[in-house]
């Protein structure tokens, strides 16, 4: 039996490399658009939503807490095995980066929030069955899965209405300077909410397995929720890292191939899309950011006719999404399993 030193080091290993995967992703979340409409260039838009991710990982432990209570740690169910919580965690991160790395290669933005969250609901079953589960915060993050996506297209649909309003009576050129301006703010402000929602997930899965190690305290009755700043720094500079290297297939997907993207239609998206999860972050609601700026990006899109987007290409995402939870929680069952046989 592996001890529970090598399973935490495993769990940070695996957490901090599930951390750069989700980046490699996401990347596209923050610079699709501004690179889309060329108002930044691939590497100053990568810098710039590297040091604002860094900056937002830092920024509260909302979603840390709740993605840190997915599964009951303390159940009676896991009594027999002292380190069935490390292994869980262990299978849902494996099950979430293989899913997560193997989309990214394909080009399909995915979310990483689900695939993480579906990875630790089978590995959790598979150890001590459903009643392992905290359905409240599960239910939580899954209404967001049908939410976000819907919130972010409604949002940037009228938005990008009432800022087309706004400035009807301007010039194009004038148009397309002045939000090509605007638009370093908006990408800015997504790359900076991209930190404070995927960046805290990983930080609540290492806090979970810390305390059911022992290798910190569960905190008290009327306690705020506690994340190490080494695990807040580490996971902060994986996710970065992983939006330094750039998923550039997922970014031709989300900035060129869905529609058309100018200065102020980019500049709507992502203050739509970052809106949305900034209230999300505030609530405590582990949301996907793929799903929210997807979502901008079609209700924008929706502004110009049905034409104007390329629907075929968003119904393959759709599908990318519907399929996200159900195999990373099978590859989560399986992965727990092969581990339990490995340490019997």
């Amino acid at each position: 039996m592996l001890t529970p030193m090598v399973l935490i080091v495993l769990v940070v290993v695996l957490a901090l490399s599930f951390d750069f995967v989700n980046g490699w992703n996401d990347s596209a979340n923050a610079i699709a658009t501004v690179v889309a409409t060329r108002v930044m260039s691939p590497t100053t838009a990568v810098i710039l939503a590297t040091s604002l991710n860094l900056l937002g990982a830092m920024w509260g432990v909302e979603v840390a807490d709740t993605m840190s209570k997915m599964i009951h740690v303390n159940s009676p169910a896991l009594a027999d095995n002292p380190n069935a919580v490390m292994e869980i965690v262990i299978a849902g991160l494996v099950s979430a980066s293989v899913w997560a790395a193997a989309m990214t290669v394909l080009g399909m933005p995915i979310s990483g929030t689900h695939s993480l969250v579906g990875g630790v609901i089978g590995a959790g079953v598979a150890a001590a069955g459903v009643q392992i589960l905290v359905v409240k915060n599960i239910n939580k993050t899954l209404m967001a899965l049908l939410i976000a996506p819907a919130m972010g297209f409604l949002v940037a649909y009228f938005f990008y209405v009432a800022l087309i309003w706004l400035t009807r009576r301007w010039r194009p050129t004038v148009m397309n300077r002045i939000f090509g301006r605007l638009q370093i703010l908006s990408a800015g402000w997504m790359a900076f909410t991209h930190g404070t929602n995927d960046a805290q997930k990983v930080m609540g899965i290492i806090t979970m397995a810390l305390i059911a190690g022992h290798f910190q305290p569960a905190p008290a009755a009327g306690e705020g929720f506690h994340v190490q700043l080494w695990v807040k720094i580490a996971c902060a500079a994986a996710i970065s890292f992983g939006t330094a290297v750039g998923g550039w297939k997922v970014v031709k997907t989300l900035g060129h191939h869905l529609t058309k993207l100018g200065p102020p239609e980019g500049f709507a998206a992502e203050t739509s899309a970052s809106f949305v999860l900034m209230v999300a972050a505030y609530l405590g609601i582990p949301t996907s950011t793929t799903h929210t700026i997807t979502g901008s990006i079609l209700g924008l899109g929706a502004t110009r006719g049905k034409s104007s987007v390329s629907w075929g290409l968003g119904e393959k995402i759709i599908w990318a999404w519907v399929f996200t939870l159900p195999t990373t929680a099978a590859m989560g069952g399986a992965f727990y399993f092969i581990l339990h046989l490995l340490e019997a």
